[in-house]
């Protein structure tokens, strides 16, 4: 992963001044405040809060915030002073080790947590207050287990059809799309009149009309849905659905679904194979609430695959020097194969012991 420099941690002026109460959680660590929007939001020529800019990530993973709360956090949004000072301690230490030839470390983490709020977060879920998701209905939980992916433990794999659509270069999903990843996570907004525009680094655009109409018929349906916008004061509020429905299992892979949560986001399920049915729909706030700062907040419903909804609050930093590069998934995409080589090699080899023969390692790849 290639950590950048981010704006806000190499120069305060981007971001302007640092409240002090953003620097400390509240009084009360079980308790999450409402997403201020008292912030006065620079407006568009033709008058929306203007919300354009170029945004990272980055923080968040690097950060080791997790999807949901770990166990040893109990209750409480909010980190305690040891905690926060543990986290901070080495964030200072990866920011050390930087190397940019190498990739190596990371820079500017340590300033980020020091004047970012989130900073000092258990998880990025806060409801259901436990920091736990719902459980899945008996029969999205079997889909799930019996899903394709190469992030599953096990398995076997002989063609394309044995990989989730991330696995493939088709898409990360939604909501995935719009959580913290293991790299890429640079995400830049535009907007027009009646439009906000939300390009991402990795696989992927969302074109979002503001105040214009319904929904797609039910059967038109895309990975990242059919988003519908409208301003609640400074807040973009955007309500998705149309997406794409299915599961992982299923052995046609035109049925397949991308999984809400991918396992390469911090903290969510294993294997990238929850699925999506036709109820599954997500309403998100968008609420610039510092220069520097976009508070991002996710509520994503699919009673037909979750208990109950659950929502989810990140902070996305503003950094306009962040560089966007082509990421050609496809062109350098050796997993799959590699992944086919290595299961069919791994067969072989294990039957021909249990047969008491010599082994087949040195056979062609392709032969069965």
């Amino acid at each position: 992963m290639i950590h950048r420099l981010l704006a806000c941690a190499a120069a305060l002026a981007l971001c302007g001044p640092i409240p002090a109460a953003a620097q400390s959680a509240p009084a009360d660590l079980t308790m999450l405040p409402a997403v201020p929007t008292d912030y006065a939001v620079p407006r568009t020529e033709w008058g929306d809060p203007d919300l354009r800019a170029i945004y990272t990530l980055d923080n968040i993973n690097a950060g080791r915030v997790s999807f949901e709360r770990p166990a040893s956090f109990g209750d409480r949004f909010w980190l305690t002073d040891e905690e926060f000072a543990k986290r901070v301690d080495d964030a200072r230490a990866s920011d050390a080790a930087f190397d940019r030839n190498n990739t190596r470390g990371t820079s500017g983490l340590e300033q980020w947590m020091l004047h970012e709020p989130f900073a000092r977060r258990t998880a990025m879920l806060v409801d259901p207050p436990s920091g736990k998701l719902p459980a899945l209905r008996p029969e999205a939980e079997a889909l799930r287990l019996a899903g394709h992916s190469s992030w599953k433990p096990d398995s076997t794999y002989d063609w394309v059809g044995d990989f989730d659509l991330w696995d493939r270069c088709v898409t990360r999903g939604f909501p995935a799309s719009m959580l913290p990843f293991r790299y890429n996570n640079g995400v830049r907004v535009f907007q027009g009149p009646g439009y906000v525009v939300i390009h991402f680094e990795m696989l992927g655009d969302r074109v979002i009309p503001i105040g214009k109409g319904g929904h797609w018929p039910a059967a038109v349906r895309t990975y990242l849905g059919d988003s519908r916008g409208r301003w609640e004061g400074n807040t973009l509020v955007v309500e998705t659905t149309n997406v794409i429905t299915g599961d992982n299992a299923t052995p046609d892979v035109s049925l397949r679904a991308a999984s809400p949560l991918n396992q390469a986001t911090q903290g969510v399920p294993a294997w990238n194979s929850i699925p999506v049915s036709d109820k599954a729909k997500a309403v998100e706030r968008f609420t610039m609430t510092a220069p520097g700062t976009l508070t991002y907040e996710l509520t994503y419903s699919d009673p037909e695959v979750f208990t109950a909804p659950w929502t989810a609050r990140t902070a996305w930093t503003r950094d306009d020097d962040y560089q966007f590069f082509e990421y050609a998934c496809h062109e350098g995409n050796v997993q799959v194969r590699n992944y086919i080589i290595a299961s069919r090699t791994a067969r072989r080899t294990a039957a021909a012991q249990a047969a008491g023969g010599p082994s087949t390692s040195g056979q062609s790849p392709t032969a069965r």
